[in-house]
């Protein structure tokens, strides 16, 4: 983690909900965002209460402290990583401070691939903050689509307890089994991203999150 000179480059803000996003994000930051400084904020619980159909103020007031956090140490834009918090996150952008959800850029494309779009995930609390996007980025887009949604049985166990490789493997057979039926499947959240290597040589497009929210970050931090 780098910490802001007032003098310095842009400083850009990760908010995460799993340690294991930090190290594969900061390495995208220095690929994709050479002059920028970067801080992560990792917080597991603030996932877990939204799951637990906590209070949405409360939800709201937890991601609301770690944007200001952020804010304050200098950041003027800041990605959540979390599928989960995204549309939370996203709403408390303004005054200054954009705020990033890490799937917009790959709903945004998804939309425009076909009509029929696979969704997989492996949280409940992920599907409905997806899909509502993607019925914002169809209207605005002036398509129709269907979804057809996977929630992948004990792949958060997988994940959580750190089985990489399970977690990867359950993620890529419901994947697979999607692309027969959809013009376009899209891995619901950042952790998803490595079961795209299992999925190469498929017809069907497969997307993912992390590099393409980094890449519309690029275009939008400030220069200095």
């Amino acid at each position: 983690m780098t910490e802001l000179r007032p003098d310095g480059p842009a400083t850009v803000g990760f908010l995460h909900t799993a340690q294991v996003h930090l190290s594969s994000f900061e390495s995208l930051a220095r690929e994709l965002l050479p002059s920028a400084r970067t801080i992560h904020r990792v917080d597991p619980e603030a996932l877990e209460l939204a799951r637990q159909d906590g209070p949405r103020e409360r939800v709201r007031a937890v991601v609301a402290g770690y944007l200001s956090e952020l804010r304050e140490a200098g950041c003027e834009v800041i990605l959540c990583t979390c599928s989960t918090l995204g549309e939370v996150a996203e709403g408390l952008s303004g005054d200054g401070l954009q705020v990033i959800r890490i799937d917009r850029p790959m709903l945004r494309r998804a939309v425009t691939l076909g009509p029929r779009i696979g969704v997989v995930a492996a949280l409940t609390s992920t599907v409905e903050p997806t899909a509502r996007v993607l019925a914002q980025e169809a209207a605005d887009a002036g398509v129709a689509i269907s979804l057809e949604v996977s929630v992948v049985a004990d792949a958060w166990d997988a994940f959580l307890s750190g089985d990489a490789e399970g977690y990867r493997s359950l993620v890529a057979h419901a994947a697979r089994a999607l692309s027969g039926r959809c013009d376009v499947v899209v891995l619901a959240q950042a952790s998803m991203e490595p079961a795209a290597a299992l999925l190469t040589g498929l017809a069907t497009p497969i997307l993912t999150s992390p590099r393409s929210a980094v890449e519309v970050v690029a275009t939008v931090i400030p220069s200095r």
